[in-house]
């Protein structure tokens, strides 16, 4: 019996430090848990930050090519708007200028049949 005692003396300590270790990895484990969720929560929030903070500047960078294309496409419609307005006189002016040229060629013709001296 004697035997029996001692040997349950040994096992008895080492018993309870496997047992103990067993509790212990469980409650590591929890903790692990816990870190890895707080770790995914802050992950996720410096994501939507960092998605926010692209967007701000998306939109913010369209806004701005939008009204550089604004401006400039404003600038090169008045530009043609003055060409198209100078070419149009121009040819207004051409165009009654070759109007006086025909009619005084007309008369100056007609005269020269009639048999009349050239004036014009």
């Amino acid at each position: 019996m004697k035997t029996h005692k001692w040997i349950g003396r040994l096992l008895a300590p080492a018993l309870a430090i496997s047992l103990g270790s067993i509790v212990a990895g469980a409650q590591t484990a929890k903790q692990d848990m816990k870190d890895a969720g707080h770790e995914t929560k802050a992950a996720a929030k410096d994501t939507g930050r960092a998605t926010e903070q692209g967007t701000k500047t998306a939109v913010r960078k369209t806004k701005n090519g939008t009204k550089k294309a604004y401006h400039k496409t404003a600038d090169a419609t008045d530009t043609a708007a003055d060409k198209t307005g100078h070419a149009a006189k121009t040819v207004g002016h051409d165009t009654k200028q070759a109007a006086k040229e025909t009619g005084r060629r007309t008369e100056n013709a007609g005269d020269a049949l009639a048999g009349k001296p050239e004036k014009h």
